[in-house]
């Protein structure tokens, strides 16, 4: 992406600028104060600018109310940012002494402490782009080389901008002059923004890519429930929410997200670390700087919390003042984090640990470093004032272990170094083209001078840049950004108790390559931490959130019967098809199991007892009326019918036997059919028998006598034989339209599906049942109309009760088969057969068997005919 900007702003425009900055610089210097140490200057060809944050002691602010508010100055050197800038140095004398890049072209630097405050970065800006880096007061103007000749040349291009609100306070400054802005360690997405920072770039990666690699880390792990601490700010808010964004979908959730200010680090850290304690959150992501992770850290020493998974941002991933502490190793082992892409740079540890004071008597921040390493005072003519006793001369940084020259990780420091041959780059396609087109390397020519050198012609080429470094690195500018380069890192002890850091993997934009059997977890293992707030539901359950809570706590609910999940966290139960059922677990579908009543089982085989008891049982009263077929007691009560009766009520009884067993076709056909005729010859002899004893004592009145004419023993058989004729002629019919047929019942839940006969017809089955209670309920209504006639034994009593339990029983039957599941549906109806069929035996026989067989005295005409 291109940058846009005005090609040639007016010449009363530049120097309106040049005079408000000066003019800001002078009302700025009367208020911020002068710092201690102003810079560290070369001079050359073309002046490159830098900002670090060498000193580490934050600036005390006086609010006396008795003067304008006063920074005091930093004291206390970091040993890593003074690596930064000799990278800065270092880098230049490569380009310097290349025939390649920027031949017969020398490049200088001016270089400023902005002390990690906004307000004296900008200072510095100002002095720097005003022409004038001697800061504010003369008395304080460091000593540089070939000072005298600087001159107020302003310059072309600021590396600096150590953090993104210092970054974007100088890009906003800056963006009027056109001068570019290079930072090293700037990461807000904000700053991405071409319309908003035109002049801004940088070599270290947007916060973006840094997230959405932690946010891959937590959905390849499946931490599904992480918490959150992050720095008060754009970095910490930015990186959550990023965070956030890239989880959606994914079903993980953030359990707290605490935030830390420098300001008030003590109190928020210890809200932080009762936070992290009160939590189930095993994982905690941790977005802030390093200080305040090392307040975090003692404050869960002190509660005692040393179970926790960390999960850290570049900010603090590599800082060995962290994973170097006492305090760390018990809380904080395990760490896995993101890092700043660690390279090499060739030559760089030599030109450290070569570096002495004695060589750059004018370099005040190598004085410095010299008297804090090794507690004595360089000789030098230019700081005579000192309170340690002075080197012997033999001191030497080659013994010296120290973040200053350590290369094994050069993370930030790379970032510079990166900086720097951008900027040469961008001069090299100036001074080379002022066309725009890149010549070769190797060219030795050059079109323009250094003196036509500008901000914004700078600007334009330093948007294109598109070169190889001598690493071997690929580098072009995407807009304000580079390619995203992470490397993984994971903090492990080591067998003398101490954390070292492990490389465990490469982000390389949005793609994520991690090595996990190189991972050594807070647990000491290389077994992956958990932190859910729910555990997964297993296969045959499905989640079922919780209200009002986040979609990661959930409750596991068994499937119901027929229904399965076989994954884990599945969020539905699926139906099994109608053939099958879910198994025990609920995790697969297996065929269903035919059942239906059979021979063997208790419930088949007490049915078929007792339907066999009762044909033995008629057979037995069979044979008693056929050996006393003369008696008053079998004649009076019309034998021929008894005998009928008898012989139907066996088929009842046989009949039941057909529903037994494995439905087939035949059998479907056979058992209803055989029910209807059965049970319709039944109550047809006894309604026929009512008729007789009706007719039998009508007669006897006065002019009645040819009543009996029509109920004559043929007219009776008739009878018998028309109600039955009628029902075989509905079962004949319904057979043919639309005869049962065996057919597994899938509509009864559960894994045994019932075999049934299927009555595709219920109107067939209706009008067979219906004819059946029609002519119950006549024969019940005749009988009770001739229940008190005067005959000693009066048979219509016994048919009476015979048909009102008869009549009971199919009552009861209906709602009970229709309640009934399966196969017991089946044995109740064969229960219905058996009840009634008893009850017509036990009622109309037993009497007459008892008198016949136990009081054959009462065996006699005249006690028949008695009244």
């Amino acid at each position: 992406m291109g940058v846009s900007v005005v090609t040639n702003p007016p010449v009363g425009r530049q120097l309106g600028l040049r005079v408000g900055v000066q003019v800001v610089q002078t009302l700025t210097c009367s208020r911020w104060g002068t710092q201690s140490i102003g810079g560290l200057f070369k001079d050359g060809d073309v002046i490159i600018g830098g900002l670090f944050n060498l000193r580490y002691s934050p600036p005390a602010l006086d609010r006396d109310f008795i003067q304008q508010p006063y920074y005091k100055a930093c004291t206390g050197l970091q040993n890593l940012p003074l690596q930064y800038i000799y990278a800065l140095v270092f880098a230049m004398d490569e380009i310097n002494h290349s025939t390649t890049l920027l031949p017969g072209v020398k490049l200088g630097y001016h270089i400023h402490d902005s002390c990690s405050l906004p307000p004296w970065a900008m200072q510095a800006a100002l002095s720097l782009v005003g022409g004038n880096s001697s800061s504010c007061n003369a008395a304080a103007q460091p000593l540089g080389y070939a000072e005298e000749e600087k001159g107020d040349r302003p310059l072309p291009l600021i590396i600096g901008g150590d953090s993104s609100i210092t970054a974007q306070i100088l890009s906003r400054f800056l963006s009027p002059l056109y001068v570019p802005l290079i930072s090293y360690t700037a990461s807000c997405p904000c700053l991405s923004d071409r319309d908003k920072f035109p002049i801004f770039f940088r070599t270290m990666a947007s916060d973006i890519y840094q997230a959405r690699a932690i946010a891959q880390l937590a959905i390849r792990f499946k931490w599904t429930w992480v918490g959150a601490v992050i720095a008060n700010n754009d970095y910490g808010h930015m990186a959550v929410k990023v965070f956030q964004e890239e989880i959606e979908g994914a079903d993980v959730c953030v359990a707290f997200v605490e935030t830390l200010q420098r300001e008030n680090i003590v109190s928020d850290a210890t809200q932080a670390a009762l936070t992290i304690q009160a939590s189930t959150a095993k994982v905690i992501l941790i977005f802030t700087w390093y200080t305040d992770v090392r307040e975090l850290f003692l404050q869960l020493a002190q509660i005692n919390v040393t179970d926790r998974q960390f999960v850290a941002s570049e900010a603090w991933s590599t800082s060995s003042d962290l994973f170097q502490h006492p305090v760390t190793k018990k809380v904080a082992s395990g760490v896995v984090g993101v890092a700043i892409r660690s390279s090499s740079i060739p030559g760089f540890e030599h030109y450290l640990i070569n570096l002495n004071p004695s060589q750059q008597p004018e370099n005040e921040f190598l004085r410095e470093f010299w008297e804090k390493e090794f507690g004595c005072s360089p000789a030098n003519k230019l700081f005579k004032e000192n309170s340690l006793p002075p080197c012997n001369g033999t001191e030497s940084l080659k013994g010296v272990r120290n973040l200053f020259t350590d290369t094994s990780q050069l993370r930030v420091t790379y970032n510079v170094y990166l900086a720097v041959y951008a900027a040469a780059h961008a001069l090299h396609s100036l001074l080379s083209c002022p066309d725009g087109n890149t010549l070769s390397e190797n060219t030795t020519s050059t079109c323009s001078s250094t003196k036509d050198i500008t901000p914004l012609k700078l600007l334009r080429h330093l948007s294109k840049v598109n070169f190889t470094t001598p690493q071997g690195e690929h580098f072009y500018f995407q807009g304000a950004d580079i390619p995203a380069k992470y490397d993984l890192v994971n903090w492990q002890s080591t067998p003398e108790g101490r954390l070292k850091l492990v490389l465990i993997g490469h982000v390389d934009g949005f793609d994520l390559n991690l090595n996990e059997s190189a991972i050594q977890w807070n647990t000491g293992s290389n077994q992956v931490p958990v932190s859910v707030c729910s555990e997964s539901c297993p296969p045959g359950t499905r989640k079922a959130i919780r209200k009002g809570e986040p979609i990661c706590c959930f409750d596991c609910i068994l499937c119901a019967d027929g229904e399965i999940s076989n994954k884990t966290d599945s969020l539905h139960c699926e139906r099994c098809p109608l053939e099958f059922w879910s198994n025990a677990e609920r995790t697969a579908c297996i065929s269903r199991q035919l059942d239906f009543l059979s021979f063997n089982e208790t419930l088949g085989i007490t049915l078929t007892a007792v339907a066999v008891s009762g044909v033995i049982v008629t057979t037995v009263v069979f044979v008693v009326f056929l050996n006393f077929r003369q008696t008053p007691m079998v004649r009076a009560n019309n034998s021929e019918l008894s005998f009928l009766l008898l012989l139907s009520l066996k088929l009842c009884f046989l009949c039941s036997l057909v529903f037994i067993g494995r439905p087939v076709v035949w059998s479907c056909r056979f058992q209803q059919a055989a029910f209807g005729i059965s049970f319709v010859l039944c109550v047809s002899c006894l309604q026929v028998k009512t008729i007789v004893v009706l007719a039998a004592f009508r007669s006897a009145q006065p002019g009645a006598e040819a009543l009996m004419k029509w109920f004559g023993p043929s007219q009776q058989r008739g009878s018998v034989c028309l109600f039955t004729c009628v029902q075989i002629i509905i079962c004949i019919v319904w057979l043919v339209l639309s005869p049962p047929v065996p057919e597994p019942d899938y509509d009864v839940p559960g894994l045994k599906v019932t075999l049934k006969c299927a009555t595709d017809s219920v109107v067939g089955f209706s009008v067979v049942l219906g004819y059946i209670g029609l002519l119950a309920c006549t024969c019940l209504m005749l009988a009770f109309l001739a229940r008190k006639l005067p005959d000693n034994f009066n048979e219509a009593k016994l048919i009476t009760f015979s048909m009102l339990i008869f009549c009971a029983v199919w009552v009861a039957f209906v709602p009970a088969y229709v309640s009934s599941p399966g196969k017991y549906a089946v044995a109740v109806e064969i229960f219905a057969i058996l009840a009634s069929s008893y009850g017509l035996l036990l009622c109309i026989f037993a009497p007459k068997c008892f008198i016949i067989l136990l009081r054959p005295e009462k065996n006699t005409k005249k006690l028949m005919m008695a009244r």
